[in-house]
């Protein structure tokens, strides 16, 4: 590839266009047309979400921005940039959504031994595990470094025993990146980062169910799993490190559900389909008309922070706390745009089990973005922190 940006746009956006199925270039309809990947992944109802991943994943661009020796492009900013503003040009799919390409990828490449960046970064990269996230425990939620489950040293493994809730997806997940205690007699600096297979003996999960109707949540409980010592990241009893810099990139990932899918404008399609136009041409509720404009200007307004804050992390300028302000924004947006689809949508959107409704996609999808100014850190937990890291206003 060259390093010409025009020309390297050329040539993205002409194998874009070869590479890139049909399928995978309309807008998600539900969560089902999500590619996360795994071992349990099932491509017989959708082959092209596979031969997508695989084609991009040849390439390095499920994490364009990542060295090659680990499964990525090795691109620059400037031509990760380039990829991503050429597939939503087409309005392609994100090839792989992953715990993995976007929390504990970040953390290895950064903490990370050179076995376990070999070891798991390339199988992230190319979809082959999915991994799930072990920090919340019943008793240890926004105060996390609370937590309890402990990993006593047993020689060459450690012995994991404990609870974590909350997590997502456990039940579908082949692996975990789990905070656990190794030392009782301090607070932060008693806890390490260690990693396993959830398929390891001790390991059960059951789902939560939700008022959603979905269980996209685990309960997940240790009894006696062995965790070899080389599945530790970082140094022993230093994982608060680890975690912290894990959860700015979480919450980078969960603001950018904030954003805009891609396809179309859902918002403005869905309320013509319900309530039709004016002799104008306009949305025929001026009311509702006037809130779906707010709602965009403020979209491309996070959607133009987003993109400066990505260039500014990825220089090493961002500031430490502006994930949490990003993290904030972002979940907020979110909310408000499944409220305006609920509210263009009228009666017919409080569908709840129907073939018509796809099983009550957008009422279920909403009442699920209300949990989005919980997990991550809750939304009193981001404005504390952007009021005192960001803005330096007195504690009392």
């Amino acid at each position: 590839m060259t390093e010409d940006p025009e020309t390297f746009r050329e040539q993205t956006r002409n194998w874009l266009e070869e590479n890139v199925p049909a399928s995978m270039r309309l807008p998600l309809r539900s969560e089902k047309d999500v590619n996360w990947g795994g071992r349990r992944a099932d491509y017989s109802k959708n082959p092209d979400q596979k031969l997508y991943m695989d084609r991009m994943a040849s390439r390095g661009w499920t994490v364009p921005d990542w060295p090659k020796e680990y499964g990525g492009g090795g691109l620059s900013p400037a031509q990760t940039k380039i990829v991503r503003e050429e597939m939503r040009r087409i309005n392609a799919r994100n090839p792989l959504n992953s715990f993995g390409i976007s929390m504990l990828g970040p953390a290895l490449l950064k903490y990370g031994n050179e076995e376990q960046k070999r070891e798991h970064l390339p199988k992230i990269a190319r979809g082959e595990i999915r991994w799930c996230q072990g920090y919340s425990e019943p008793n240890a939620g926004s105060d996390l470094a609370g937590l309890a489950t402990s990993a006593e040293d047993k020689g060459d493994h450690f012995l994991v025993n404990g609870q974590k809730v909350w997590t997502s997806y456990a039940d579908q997940a082949d692996w975990i990146f789990c905070l656990v205690r190794t030392d009782k007699s301090t607070k932060q600096g008693g806890i390490s980062f260690v990693l396993f297979d959830m398929e390891s003996e001790g390991v059960s999960t059951r789902p939560i169910l939700l008022i959603s109707g979905y269980s996209p949540f685990c309960e997940t409980f240790f009894d006696d799993v062995k965790v070899p010592k080389q599945n530790l990241v970082g140094d022993l009893n230093k994982g608060w490190d680890v975690a912290k810099y894990l959860l700015g990139h979480e919450r980078e990932m969960i603001s950018g559900m904030g954003l805009s899918t891609t396809g179309g404008n859902p918002l403005i399609d869905g309320a013509i389909a319900t309530i039709g136009l004016d002799d104008q041409g306009r949305l025929a509720d001026p009311v509702l008309r006037a809130q779906i404009a707010l709602f965009e200007v403020r979209s491309k307004a996070f959607s133009a922070m987003s993109e400066r804050f990505i260039d500014e992390l990825k220089a090493g300028r961002a500031h430490p706390a502006q994930p949490s302000m990003m993290k904030y924004y972002g979940t907020e947006l979110n909310k408000s745009r499944h409220e305006l689809v609920m509210a263009g949508g009228g009666s017919d959107a409080l569908e709840w089990e129907s073939d018509r409704s796809d099983n009550g996609a957008k009422a279920r999808t909403w009442l699920r973005t209300k949990a989005n100014s919980i997990e991550g850190g809750t939304s009193e937990i981001q404005l504390n922190i952007i009021a005192k890291r960001i803005l330096e206003l007195p504690s009392n």
